[in-house]
């Protein structure tokens, strides 16, 4: 499933597109995608203009002049491309890409001459209508955590978060309550970064009168350097990640430890070998050496 810099990535391409443009026409092509599209969600979204496109975790929301918002989540295998009337494509991270008409489900027809098309094979993705003031009591965003990129995301948010906490660092991070956004691929980067085991307590983060301690200190810095790194190479391909312009994000070449199992630790004169194990259901790498 896309992660954090997946879901910005295409935020940034689809800005060009679709922020300060008009929704001419939508069509939804199917009655659902993960869940049923709204009975007034075409309705909603006709004449509205797109006053801003943001991303909160792994969701894409764009404002709407109506005070509404369109939350969208790409789930699997979704993905956005861009078309332009006279085959241009608007921004940098617009060029031409293949079509696969079969399953494209959603199309939004903009004041600005681009079609927008939400493609999505396995149709673990979905759209859903808020309104802007409903936005703190709807299900989907109310209980995560802070953004990881954000100011208040820092050793100390993370150690009181985390304090007392008896699950696994690795649990935690994953835990959207605890930070929003991060998923397995990021998390195993960000701790390897900070010379850290994913088995390790998450409660070490903190004090015992819950202050940060420098385990804390380390990983945020790790957490921020991983994330940012993946945003400038488009995030990760490897099944279904496309950027807006149908090319592949390129940081699945940089990483340190993930599915890199059975290879030297890159951490230089550990000498150790990357192990994978199961946790919580889900593959975790590490060097069982310079993690601790």
């Amino acid at each position: 499933m896309p992660e954090l810099p997946e879901v910005e990535t295409v935020r940034r391409g689809l800005q060009p597109a679709m922020e300060g443009s008009k929704i001419v026409k939508a069509e939804a092509r199917r009655k659902d995608l993960r869940f049923p599209f709204q009975k007034d969600f075409i309705a909603r979204l006709e004449g509205q203009t797109v006053t801003g496109l943001g991303r909160r975790a792994k969701y894409l929301m764009a404002d709407l002049t109506s005070g509404d918002v369109l939350l969208m989540h790409l789930g699997m295998s979704g993905s956005f491309r861009v078309h332009k009337e006279g085959g241009a494509t608007p921004g940098q991270f617009h060029h031409p890409r293949s079509d696969d008409r079969a399953h494209d489900h959603v199309v939004f027809h903009m004041s600005s001459g681009a079609a927008v098309v939400f493609n999505d094979p396995r149709r673990f993705g979905y759209m859903k209508i808020i309104a802007r003031n409903a936005l703190e009591d709807e299900p989907l965003l109310k209980d995560l955590g802070p953004e990881p990129l954000g100011n208040e995301f820092d050793a100390a948010m993370l150690a009181r978060a985390c304090h007392n906490k008896k699950t696994s660092l690795k649990a935690a991070l994953l835990d959207q309550r605890v930070v929003a956004g991060l998923g397995n691929i990021y998390v195993c980067e960000a701790l390897f970064r900070a010379h850290l085991s994913p088995r390790r307590l998450a409660a070490t983060l903190a004090t015992k009168k819950g202050e940060p301690t420098d385990h804390a200190r380390h990983l945020v810095d790790a957490i921020h350097a991983v994330l940012n790194q993946a945003i400038k190479a488009g995030g990760s391909s490897i099944s279904d990640h496309r950027l807006t312009n149908g090319d592949l994000g390129y940081f699945q070449h940089s990483f340190q430890v993930y599915d890199r199992e059975g290879e030297i630790c890159k951490t230089k004169g550990c000498g150790g070998i990357v192990k994978r194990f199961t946790q919580n259901g889900r593959s975790t790498f590490w060097c069982p050496k310079c993690q601790k």
